[in-house]
């Protein structure tokens, strides 16, 4: 039910502005999504639903750019993007297309065994179409629990999706709304200067947490030294 999983609170404000305003139901893909600086790359996250998910998988510890580069230049090592040809693949030729330098992921191992369960995922449940996780979805709940279940996302990731695919794709299942993120996400972005700002909110907002928990941290030993 969606009153089991409320919207997040607001996490951190951003100077991009973020728009209410629906696409209409049958929009179309858009022509790119701007996360990489490189239109080749861009064209693909948006015209792939496949590569578009590997993008969001390596978006973990590594910057936008380079996690959503990744797509296109898999495709260049091993040939394809198709779902099954990956989950099919020998698992050391995809971590060896991983690991080639430059790496694709600093965890070229890890992300390639995800990549490949993702892959598993999309021809096992899906028929190897990576759209019908979001075109075949009756409900917001369906589609956020489809998206959460996927090798490499979580429940905020998902979310993210929610917002891109309802911004830029018009997907709007009945009750969707309930499952959009509290704050700007990638699912935002599109265009180069909405990419800046978001990931210049995203490092203060870091910044701003990581120097919280260091005074939290600090506090308990001023304590015990003003008791002494």
């Amino acid at each position: 039910m969606p009153g089991l999983h409320p919207r997040p609170r607001q996490g951190y404000g951003v100077a991009m502005a973020t728009t209410t305003r629906r696409p209409p139901a049958t929009a179309a893909p858009p022509a790119r999504l701007t996360y990489t600086g490189d239109d080749e790359a861009d064209r693909l996250l948006a015209a792939d639903p496949t590569a578009m998910l590997i993008g969001f998988v390596l978006d973990q510890q590594v910057t936008v750019q380079h996690a959503f580069h990744g797509p296109l230049e898999l495709r260049r090592r091993i040939g394809t993007l198709d779902p099954g040809a990956i989950a099919r693949m020998d698992p050391g030729r995809l971590a060896a297309a991983f690991a080639q330098r430059p790496a694709i992921h600093r965890f070229p191992a890890a992300m390639a065994q995800r990549v490949q369960a993702l892959c598993a995922l999309i021809v096992d449940e899906y028929g190897g179409d990576a759209s019908r996780l979001w075109t075949e979805a009756g409900s917001g709940e369906e589609l956020w629990r489809r998206l959460s279940a996927l090798p490499g996302f979580g429940p905020m990731k998902a979310r993210t999706l929610v917002r891109l695919l309802s911004h830029q794709y018009g997907v709007h299942p009945p009750g969707y709304e309930a499952y959009l993120p509290g704050h700007p996400t990638l699912g935002d972005v599109t265009t180069v200067d909405e990419l800046n700002a978001y990931q210049t909110a995203k490092r203060a907002h870091k910044a701003k947490l990581r120097a919280e928990a260091a005074a939290a941290g600090a506090a308990p030993s001023r304590g015990r030294g003003a008791r002494r």
